[in-house]
């Protein structure tokens, strides 16, 4: 094995990403951003983003960028979209690698396909291979398509596995996942570390509301995400025709942020149920719009249905509305009991009209939403943020770069260490990952 590196020069590190643009992913940005504070050179492959170029370097980080593929929301697409992405994350690669060999290579998921260029790497340069492990894949293409022919999912577990078999180390956004990467995956436990998608409390906090968001009501309600099958958006609107024209609420707007599959059809049924003036689809918006509108809004949604991945999936946006102090409105999932604990109001999932009564009974009850509120914050401070998460995530590479171990801190009156092998303290998105917006993603990718 050869390892070129120009004399002198700082560990580097590839963080390959393919479903979302960097720095737009909230949790590989954090993830870069805590690289170099610690002393890596950090060089990302990743799809371009609206007005970005094919090279960048973003406040340190070298962004390599390539025209990003659109799959059209068939199964068949996904393939194609999939084996695009990877001859152009490969060439971007060895574009990166003329400048030295790489000590590390991270690949986030979905999808699961970058693993022969991890081993090509280690093969040729000795290079280590982190798997960050952001979404189930075989779950998610269940999710998206439940009738879907079942060779592709047979070929998702065996990428996932090949994925698992070929990392040196797996960081996992929760324990739900970690237990998967250790059965599932086969990884040994001392190689899989748990580092949740925590908020940055200094950037994600309330400032002063922007009443006209409220559209001349009392009251707001916001959702922010990705608009796909798997995200339950269309049961928001649903319960928005129940308090609206069925209950008769007209103190109430409801404003959803987000792009997707489903945006669309999201727009087509809220005009057919003549909820133009209560229902704002926005689509993906600016950073300070979201931070306006998490400052003025009384309730944040999670409306996630239960299905095999959203059960043990930590959502961005539950803990981003815990990071403005705003209660949320969720479906009883495992995962989201997780994060939110007692800053959420958990519904039987699948019962519309539970999710519409829970939010009208929050709206009505500021007492109880200042508590939970307060409560969410809290949680985010102590436990979640990122901050907490970036000393495990750190020492992965320290490890397998042979850098000494940093010594302990205490952050916020929380003990952290760099211990690799024992997970960072409980703590979304979405991952997805993720400007001081947030990333509009489902799961902590």
């Amino acid at each position: 094995m050869s390892r070129y590196r120009r004399p002198g020069s700082r560990s580097r590190v590839l963080v390959i990403v393919q479903n979302l643009p960097v720095p737009f992913d909230r949790r590989v940005w954090l993830e870069c951003q805590s690289l170099l504070r610690a002393g890596y050179d950090v060089t990302v492959v990743c799809p371009r983003g609206q007005g970005t170029g094919p090279e960048q370097v973003v406040e340190g980080v070298r962004i390599l960028a390539y025209q990003p593929y659109a799959p059209g929301g068939r199964a068949v697409g996904f393939f194609v979209e999939y084996a695009y992405s990877f001859l152009a994350t490969a060439r971007l690669a060895l574009k990166a690698r003329r400048q030295g060999a790489f000590d590390v290579v991270q690949a986030c998921n979905p999808p699961d396909i970058f693993w022969p260029l991890a081993w090509a790497l280690r093969v040729r340069d000795g290079s280590r291979f982190v798997f960050d492990h952001h979404d189930l894949c075989p779950e998610l293409f269940e999710s998206r398509f439940p009738n879907g022919p079942s060779v592709f999912h047979r070929g998702l577990l065996l990428l996932e596995r090949a994925t698992f078999r070929t990392a040196d180390r797996v960081t996992s956004t929760n324990e739900s996942y970690a237990a998967i990467a250790r059965s599932r995956g086969g990884k040994a436990p001392e190689h899989v570390t748990v580092v949740r998608t925590g908020p940055d409390p200094q950037r994600l906090k309330r400032q002063a509301p922007a009443p006209e968001l409220r559209r001349g009501r009392a009251h707001l309600v916001a959702y922010i995400g990705v608009m796909g099958p798997q995200d339950g958006v269309d049961i928001v609107v649903q319960a928005a025709d129940l308090i609206v024209n069925t209950w008769g609420r007209d103190d109430i707007s409801f404003v959803l942020m987000g792009g997707g599959d489903c945006w669309g059809d999201l727009v087509a049924e809220r005009d057919r149920l003549g909820l133009q003036d209560h229902v704002d689809l926005p689509g993906r918006v600016p950073d300070e719009f979201v931070t306006e509108v998490f400052s003025t809004a009384d309730v944040g949604l999670s409306p996630d249905p239960l299905n095999a991945l959203n059960d043990v999936s930590t959502m961005n946006k539950t803990m981003e509305y815990m990071a403005f102090a705003m209660p949320v409105v969720a479906f009883d999932l495992k995962e989201t009991r997780v994060s939110a604990q007692d800053a959420a109001v958990y519904v039987e999932p699948g019962d519309v009209e539970a999710y519409a009564r829970a939010i009208v009974e929050l709206v009505d009850d500021p007492a109880a939403r200042e508590e939970m509120g307060r409560r969410g914050r809290e949680r985010v401070e102590q436990q979640l943020a990122w901050e907490h998460q970036s000393v495990g995530y750190v020492a992965v590479f320290d490890e397998l770069t042979g850098r000494p171990r940093r010594a302990a801190r205490t952050t916020r009156g929380v003990a952290s260490t760099s211990t690799p092998a024992a997970p960072p303290s409980p703590a979304a998105a979405g991952a997805p990952a993720e400007p001081a917006t947030p990333p509009l993603a489902r799961t902590e990718a």
